[in-house]
């Protein structure tokens, strides 16, 4: 009896040692036939879950950020999601940071990580990061700072995404003033304004550019001057200008 008392923790040490083998040989599998086309029901779901993880931590090791992340949403490993943000953060690594936080749910940390590459000009990843917690306001503040600098695009990317008509309207004056008319179109079909569309698409005709003054009159719903065009000059004839 003393004897199998002894050798108790020995056979449960073999049993983790074979157990944790025979994990890791299903981790590769796993793996390269993607999470969800192993069938796991064998495993309780404690089991299951810490399988899951512990192939999101080999993705991880193999720098595959992406799955790693989703596989740590599957098992809603918030914790970890939340540590992955916080490593890619770190290193600048803003986009997979996002995605982290996102899924993990962490608003708090979306809105610190989105005023950090505010500060630092990373303009795409602050939009990102305020548009996936919803913070309108700090949208707006980023929208205002791109109007300052000049980065029209981000700008009208921030007024749609927050619905502010009047903020696309301002933006499509100041670059009507400064001659940027097809940020002006932009803008103003964006705000989706009739009368300023027949304006810009007026001045587009003015210049010669008969491709974007039909554009700009289509999007105006200004079917007389859409049969002008088409009636009178040839395909061949329309030019554009792009953003």
């Amino acid at each position: 009896m003393e004897h199998i008392t002894q050798n108790i923790p020995e056979l449960m040490a073999e049993t983790e040692s074979k157990e944790e083998s025979s994990f890791q040989q299903i981790i590769p599998v796993l793996m390269k036939r993607g999470i969800h086309n192993v069938n796991l029901s064998m495993f309780d779901e404690n089991k299951k879950r810490e399988l899951l993880n512990a192939v999101g931590e080999e993705y991880l090791k193999k720098g595959s950020v992406i799955e790693a992340i989703k596989v740590f949403t599957v098992t809603k490993n918030r914790d970890r999601l939340i540590q992955v943000g916080d490593d890619h953060a770190k290193v600048g690594l803003f986009n997979h940071a996002i995605d982290a936080y996102r899924l993990a749910g962490a608003r708090d940390k979306l809105q610190r990580i989105g005023e950090r590459c505010l500060e630092e000009g990373h303009l795409p990843e602050s939009i990102k990061a305020f548009k996936e917690c919803n913070d309108t306001v700090r949208l707006q503040k980023v929208g205002e700072y791109c109007v300052d600098k000049g980065k029209i695009d981000f700008a009208l990317e921030v007024f749609y995404a927050t619905g502010n008509r009047e903020q696309l309207m301002h933006v499509g004056d100041l670059c009507v003033a400064k001659n940027q008319y097809a940020y002006a179109f932009k803008a103003y079909e964006m705000a989706n304004d009739k009368e300023k569309l027949n304006y810009i698409a007026d001045i587009f005709l003015k210049t010669g550019l008969l491709g974007s003054a039909l554009q700009a009159y289509q999007k105006a719903d200004n079917q007389m001057m859409i049969d002008f065009i088409q009636q009178n000059f040839s395909e061949k004839n329309f030019s554009r200008v792009y953003v």
